[in-house]
């Protein structure tokens, strides 16, 4: 996820994604990462069939460059949509 100027960056992990999409988009969190940094925009995400291998996957990211986010991102949408609304 990112913010309106895609400046910060946050990875997470859920087992319902529209809910939780939903939830930051409303700042149902006002103390979180996200709320502080406007973060509502889903610009990337993977479906996995374990909640073991999401993890796995989310950890791998987290501990990428944040030019490895930006390359993962764009493989999949160049124009930095938000998926929100396709989900």
């Amino acid at each position: 996820m990112t913010n309106r100027n895609n400046r910060s960056l946050y990875t997470g992990v859920t087992s319902e994604l529209k809910k939780r999409i939903h939830k930051h988009k409303i700042n149902a969190y006002p103390r979180s990462f996200t709320a502080r940094y406007n973060i509502k925009k889903l610009v990337y995400f993977e479906k996995h069939d374990t909640i073991r291998g999401a993890i796995k996957r989310e950890k791998q990211i987290k501990a990428g460059s944040r030019q490895k986010k930006i390359d993962l991102i764009n493989s999949m949408n160049p124009e930095w949509r938000d998926f929100y609304y396709t989900l």
